[in-house]
């Protein structure tokens, strides 16, 4: 796991109390959602359980010994689902997959992948995108199988690829 360097509010811990002027609410906010983008980025991670937020020092300061509080989570990921970079995984809302770019910007990121490797009207599977001797330098490298499946739908959706599904895999042909 990636060390994260943490913005000096982190420590402060006002930064863990919603604050009460609009102004500087919204910049506090803007600062986490930067913060919660940085984390997954740093630790390679992509889904966020609201029960298991304060397992990680993300939302838990234990040095200052403060913890976000789950309203304030629930702001943030409303935040980042406006802006398509965080998803619900379920009805309630307690699991959320977290996506440091959007998934269009994935796609694009994948499908130029395949195309500078020569693989446009090439089959690959899943595992060998995410966990492929030829991806290890990609920054999809390691991302979460949800996340490449939607970024591959998107392309799906602009008929750069297909879906496959055969036995117990999952592929993807590129056009």
């Amino acid at each position: 796991m990636a060390e994260i360097e943490w913005p000096w509010q982190y420590n402060f811990p006002p930064f863990f109390t919603l604050q009460p002027h609009s102004e500087t609410q919204q910049k506090q906010l803007m600062t986490w959602t930067s913060l919660v983008l940085d984390y997954y980025r740093a630790t390679k991670q992509s889904v966020l359980d609201i029960r298991e937020m304060y397992a990680t020092p993300l939302f838990n300061n234990t040095e200052i010994k403060r913890k976000l509080s789950i309203e304030v989570v629930q702001l943030i990921l409303d935040s980042l689902l406006k802006s398509g970079k965080a998803s619900p995984l379920d009805k309630s809302k307690q699991r959320w997959l977290i996506y440091w770019h959007t998934l269009d910007e994935w796609g694009e990121t994948i499908y130029n992948w395949a195309q500078m490797n020569g693989l446009i009207g090439s089959v690959c599977t899943l595992f060998e995108l995410i966990q492929g001797d030829n991806t290890v330098d990609e920054e999809f490298f390691g991302l979460d199988t949800e996340v490449v499946t939607r970024a591959l739908k998107t392309l799906e959706s602009q008929g750069k690829a297909e879906l496959m599904f055969f036995d117990d895999n999952q592929g993807v042909k590129f056009f």
